[in-house]
């Protein structure tokens, strides 16, 4: 992996599914851009990837991930296509926990700077998953 990280698996593994918020400090760039829409209230920068873990993590306390494989790795690039699972048991996006199993994907490209994440572009399904939830007829 020519100066691949691995930094998206370790956020979905570590992080995200796995509840270790301190890594973010490790991982992110304290100015890191995302330019994914994030969800309501999301605010910039690394705080804003610690509310988007806390927000998934309260409505979906069993997330898991089903793939996370880096699709690319290469200079400072490195990108993954992820499908997460779960089941809806906390507020999501203002959407009251349904009990419902979800299924939804995403891709990510992160910009390596320094050993840290210095930028982010993504594509989450969120149509699908809010579909799943019942807040977005299908």
């Amino acid at each position: 992996m020519a100066g691949g990280q691995g930094l998206i698996k370790r956020f979905y593994d570590e992080v995200l599914t796995g509840g270790n918020l301190s890594l973010l400090d490790e991982m992110v760039m304290d100015d890191v851009v995302d330019h994914e829409e994030g969800i309501p209230g999301q605010p910039p920068g690394k705080e804003g990837m610690r509310f988007y873990v806390n927000a998934v993590r309260a409505a979906f306390p069993d997330l898991a991930v089903k793939t996370s494989e880096p699709a690319l790795a290469d200079g400072n690039l490195e990108a993954a296509q992820t499908v997460l699972t779960g089941t809806h048991q906390g507020d999501f996006a203002g959407v009251p926990a349904t009990g419902k199993s979800v299924e939804f994907s995403g891709i990510d490209i992160i910009r390596v700077q320094d050993g840290k994440v210095a930028e982010h572009w993504g594509s989450t399904d969120t149509m699908s998953l809010m579909q799943q939830i019942g807040a977005v007829p299908k």
